[in-house]
């Protein structure tokens, strides 16, 4: 079988990578010295579009929906009748609809199959993917996805790995804002910081950022920039867009929307990390958590 993956950022270089020890894979990326790195590095193959057209299962992990759909449009005079195209990336249901549309009147078959668990799970091979489309086109791509991902769930009909992401990225920023929140009042009334999170990782209030992120990050006042804090507004506008459509109650989410995008505006959004939301908080308060 040939595999072929596209889009060699933080995520994807990785994925590919563990792909290119099983599979004879074609890797492709806008900045081709990454591709010739990644050959170097994994025994993959940097290919041209045509070549890329040519594989079994072809996989993206893009920015966001509208490169993925670009990317579509180009590779379609190459692509071939059967092939199966798994889209990593982060998303929208609606517009990944559309462009299944266009890469079935092909022949070609679609599953947005967003990731979770961050560079470190795609580094591991524990990546955890959830995946939207057809029952028939899951059961082929999951025994592939299985090099580096250790939960693959299938969630629904087409879109709907990309409205789980969204949801799940929306309850990050919702329990990092929170968490924020919290800590600067406490800091501002003389409660130590780190012993304050013990106390918390050790009670009801824990959670993901609690545990691995705010101490990771915020204490240690590094903000190591693995997923940028513009990345998780996008996230964030996604769904809103699942939310509208759903037309379902989501004050809270909603609003969610909006601090962030402040954050992005005052605190920055490809070179800052989405913790660095704290911040704002931090400004806003007059106090800096340590």
């Amino acid at each position: 079988m040939k595999a072929a993956f596209i889009g060699l950022g933080a995520m994807g270089y990785p994925l590919a990578g563990h792909l290119a020890k099983r599979y004879e894979t074609l890797v492709w990326n806008r900045t081709f010295d990454k591709a010739l790195a990644h050959a170097k590095a994994y025994g993959s193959r940097p290919a041209d579009l045509s070549e890329l057209g040519q594989a079994d299962i072809l996989f993206t992990c893009l920015p966001t929906s509208l490169e993925v759909d670009e990317m579509a449009h180009k590779l379609l005079p190459y692509l071939r009748p059967g092939t199966l195209w798994v889209d990593h990336t982060s998303g929208e249901p609606e517009l990944a609809r559309k462009t299944a549309q266009v890469l079935q009147e092909k022949g070609v078959s679609y599953l947005d199959a967003c990731l979770s668990g961050g560079v470190a799970g795609a580094v591991q091979g524990r990546a955890t993917v959830m995946a939207g489309g057809s029952a028939e086109d899951f059961a082929r791509a999951r025994p592939v996805m299985e090099v580096y991902a250790a939960k693959i769930v299938h969630v629904g009909p087409l879109g709907s790995g990309h409205a789980v992401k969204a949801v799940n990225n929306a309850l990050l920023a919702v329990n990092l804002w929170a968490l924020s929140e919290g800590m600067v009042a406490l800091v501002k009334q003389g409660v130590d910081a780190r012993l304050a999170l013990e106390v918390i990782n050790a009670s009801s209030g824990r959670s993901n950022v609690s545990e691995n992120l705010f101490g990771q990050r915020v204490l240690s006042r590094q903000f190591t920039n693995t997923f940028a804090l513009g990345l998780l507004a996008k996230d964030l506008g996604i769904c809103a867009k699942v939310l509208e459509a759903a037309g379902t109650p989501a004050p809270l989410l909603r609003q969610m929307r909006e601090f962030f995008e402040i954050a992005k505006r005052e605190v920055g959004s490809t070179d800052v990390d989405h913790t660095a939301v704290a911040r704002l908080l931090e400004q806003w308060s007059g106090v800096e958590i340590r």
